[in-house]
């Protein structure tokens, strides 16, 4: 995978977050690991096709996921990741992939993304597109999320 396609999601999470009411995002750390990335208990998983291929999935723990959802539905406590955080969730990661999309689609790249699709627990691993994919940590305010990012 190129690195040089990571900086589209970032600049994403950095300009997306902020009109949700989050703090400016910090990268954490960022690392390369092999197929598959285990759940920290709450994951987003959105494809990409045409130019690019290859997914990226927003994984994150149940207590951030629920912190994320709050802040969403405009601080409304969040004590169960019921049908409407998981909405809010998914429309986030949509949200997210559809401004990093148009990142790529800048830096010359023709890209379609899926819908998302959330998983909810701790106990399974994901098989990310390609032998390699990027990690991502960000910081979004005191909770982390993590950017699995795979797109060839």
């Amino acid at each position: 995978m190129d690195a040089k396609l990571v900086n589209p999601f970032i600049d994403a999470l950095v300009n997306v977050m902020p009109q949700m009411g989050f703090d400016v995002p910090k990268r954490v750390s960022m690392s390369v690991q092999n197929q598959t990335c285990k759940s920290l208990g709450v994951s987003l998983i959105v494809g990409f096709t045409k130019g690019l291929r290859g997914n990226v999935v927003y994984n994150m723990t149940e207590q951030s996921a629920k912190f994320i959802a709050s802040k969403m539905m405009m601080g409304m406590p969040v004590e169960n990741l019921d049908e409407m955080a998981q909405s809010a969730l998914s429309e986030l990661s949509n949200m997210l992939t559809a401004n990093a999309a148009t990142n790529l689609t800048a830096m010359g790249y023709e890209v379609d993304i899926s819908t998302p699709s959330l998983t909810v627990g701790q106990d399974f691993q994901i098989k990310i597109s390609g032998e390699q994919y990027l990690v991502v940590v960000m910081d979004l305010g005191g909770e982390n999320m993590e950017l699995n990012i795979a797109v060839q």
